[in-house]
């Protein structure tokens, strides 16, 4: 049974033909680290603080820059809510499909859920359906309603995802309903089809995107 992530939606989206490399060629390209570095530092130090673990010494490696993107994290609202688990991979079954990723974090406060995702780069263009929206809120809803996590109940559909924009300091909030379920669910089931039943081109058709893609060389002739 084929399994999708967010990030494979995403790529077949972008170019059937750089998913046909990376996901069922298996070719990895080197990219370079640093775009990368400040991103994975925050996301571990997130992830233990969060868990209660004494972060002092990690805080101290810190270099300016990585210091005020973590202390907005900190301050945030919604980091301060009442933590349920974080770094949490969870998955579900929409139609013949099973899709599925990682949460940075899992909150909730009196009232709602709230699925965190920290940006230190740029946030989605159309977050509400974004391919990572979709399938967070989707395994996140059926995981409250099937699985409680660590004694939690309530409404699923009392769950908001939260794009927290380290980069400008702000918050892009999505609301979640059962009229989004269908809509996100269909949505999901056809791209999942269509990269099932998918003919990948011999050749990439060239666009603009092309210049940034890390396998530019193997496919652009």
């Amino acid at each position: 049974m084929n399994s999708f992530s967010p990030n494979m939606l995403k790529t077949f989206k972008t170019c059937p033909k750089k998913y046909y490399f990376k996901y069922i060629q298996k070719i990895s390209m080197p990219q370079k680290i640093s775009l990368f570095e400040k991103g994975k530092k925050v996301h571990a130090l997130a992830n233990y603080y969060l868990r209660g673990d004494d972060i002092t010494k990690m805080e101290k490696a810190l270099n300016c820059e990585e210091k005020l993107t973590w202390e907005h994290l900190k301050q945030n609202e919604f980091f301060q809510k009442n933590y349920i688990n974080s770094e949490y991979n969870l998955s579900c079954k929409i139609g013949d499909y099973w899709i599925g990723g990682r949460l940075d974090a899992l909150m909730k406060d009196e009232k709602n859920y709230y699925i965190l995702d920290y940006k230190t780069g740029s946030t989605p263009k159309n977050p509400e359906y974004d391919y990572q929206t979709m399938v967070y809120l989707l395994c996140t809803s059926k995981l409250l309603k099937n699985q409680p996590l660590k004694q939690v109940q309530g409404d699923a559909y009392n769950i908001k995802f939260v794009y927290i924009d380290l980069k400008n300091n702000q918050n892009v909030l999505i609301d979640f309903s059962l009229e989004k379920e269908q809509e996100y669910e269909k949505m999901l089931i056809e791209i999942c089809d269509k990269i099932t039943n998918a003919q990948f081109p011999e050749e990439a058709e060239y666009t603009a995107q092309c210049d940034f893609c890390e396998y530019k060389k193997i496919c652009i002739k």
